[in-house]
């Protein structure tokens, strides 16, 4: 038999994780490819947790945390071998003697 004065525990969700938008909007800037699925994920980030899908709102925050960090990192890879190139073909100039003048 139960007890009517026995309390119980009440059940809290988790708290929302957060959208990431900002790394989905770092994804447009840095490298677009991945922004589809970056705003993608981050857009599902509330609905999967009302719905009470606490892991599957959790992997969306991460996921588009994670597609925003791998834009910027392909962009500083980008730029590192442009600046790469540009710095070889101006010894390459160098040294070959060519000169704009």
């Amino acid at each position: 038999m139960t007890d009517p004065n026995q309390q119980y525990q009440q059940y809290a969700p988790p708290p929302l994780p957060p959208t990431n938008a900002g790394w989905a909007v770092a994804a447009v800037i840095f490298f677009w490819p991945v922004a589809f699925s970056a705003f993608n994920h981050s857009s599902n980030v509330y609905p999967r947790w009302a719905m009470g899908d606490f892991q599957g709102a959790q992997y969306a925050s991460d996921r588009a945390k994670k597609l925003g960090q791998i834009a910027l990192w392909v962009w500083v890879a980008f730029v590192l071998v442009f600046v790469l190139f540009y710095v070889l073909m101006f010894a390459l100039l160098v040294n070959s003697g060519w000169s704009a003048v």
